[in-house]
């Protein structure tokens, strides 16, 4: 038994369907951009503290005591 013959047109219903579609709001890549800056900001702010620091002395201070 053949189909029966539809008289809607395939593209066209479809055609229909994607436009009620709801439109996606596509997503924002600002604050994954203000992130990465501000990591990259501190990383540098933290080498120029690592560099621009005195260096530290393990050393014990007292030399020459009495016994």
């Amino acid at each position: 038994m053949p189909p029966a013959d539809s008289t809607l047109d395939r593209q066209e219903l479809n055609r229909a369907r994607a436009l009620l579609r709801q439109p996606q709001e596509k997503a924002s890549a600002l604050p994954a951009l203000g992130a990465a800056a501000f990591m990259a900001l501190c990383a540098l702010m933290l080498a120029t503290a690592m560099v621009m620091a005195p260096p530290t002395t393990l050393s014990h201070t007292v030399k020459d005591a009495a016994p």
